[in-house]
């Protein structure tokens, strides 16, 4: 499931779109096509990992969910569930949801929770975290009213940085920890980012599927931790649990 930075990566190379008339929309989604022909797109946005385009009075909210993918330019050998063509250009989605809601996204979405947006409000996702003393690290910074973007790799890489045992508890943490936590969640992102565009991400990885701790030389400890169930890869050595 692409996270954040990589939904942030597509707004940007999207951007010559922008004030682009909408020639005709095709595809097999189940939203009103007619609509979105001859209409200008005022904008692209994204909040987590929700990919927005906005039109005057209404947008469309995709979610490239786990297989989702897209392609400007040029089509896959599949049908889309989405295609957007222009006078120059086109724009396709792959098994992705996509629904059309009227309305502006600026009134439905709060840009504080998401980590990769300048609004991004650390003291606000502090002062709820502080209301979760009984949550595990590991779901909190999958919640995505909470850090908008985070997704499963960020999740393992940040609490590896931070040393922090995935099933650890918010209230148990210390607070500086607390605050390490928050501030990592939002630089990762951006290094994530950078190395994405870069095509490097995986070679940064340090915990997330691999066998060894760089730290402690000892084997990784993978489990499907959490609420979520989601693939955690983990130190039992140098990344402490935190309990009540």
């Amino acid at each position: 499931m692409p996270e954040g930075p990589s939904i942030v990566i597509l707004k940007e190379a999207l951007q010559a779109y922008k004030g682009k008339k909408v020639l005709s929309a095709t595809g097999n989604a189940k939203i009103e096509l007619g609509r979105i022909e001859q209409q200008k797109i005022m904008d692209f946005k994204s909040w987590g990992k929700h990919f927005l385009i906005c039109f005057k009075g209404f947008y469309l909210r995709i979610h490239l969910l786990m297989f989702g993918s897209y392609a400007i330019n040029e089509r896959k050998d599949r049908a889309p569930r989405l295609s957007l063509e222009f006078a120059a250009g086109e724009i396709n989605f792959y098994t992705c949801s996509i629904k059309l809601i009227d309305g502006d996204p600026n009134q439905e979405y709060d840009w504080e929770v998401d980590v990769m947006a300048d609004e991004w409000n650390a003291s606000k996702a502090e002062k709820i975290i502080k209301l979760m003393p009984e949550e595990k690290v590991c779901d909190v910074l999958l919640n995505q009213a909470i850090f908008s973007g985070v997704g499963n790799i960020i999740k393992n890489e940040v609490l590896f940085l931070a040393r922090i045992h995935p099933e650890s508890l918010l209230g148990a943490l210390p607070a500086k920890k607390r605050k390490e936590l928050i501030k990592l969640a939002r630089s990762y992102s951006f290094d994530f980012y950078t190395w994405k565009k870069a095509f490097v991400l995986k070679k940064h990885w340090q915990i997330y599927k691999k066998k060894i701790c760089p730290r402690c030389n000892i084997p990784v400890e993978t489990a499907y931790l959490g609420k979520t169930k989601r693939l955690t890869c983990y130190c039992s050595n140098c990344q402490y649990l935190y309990y009540l």
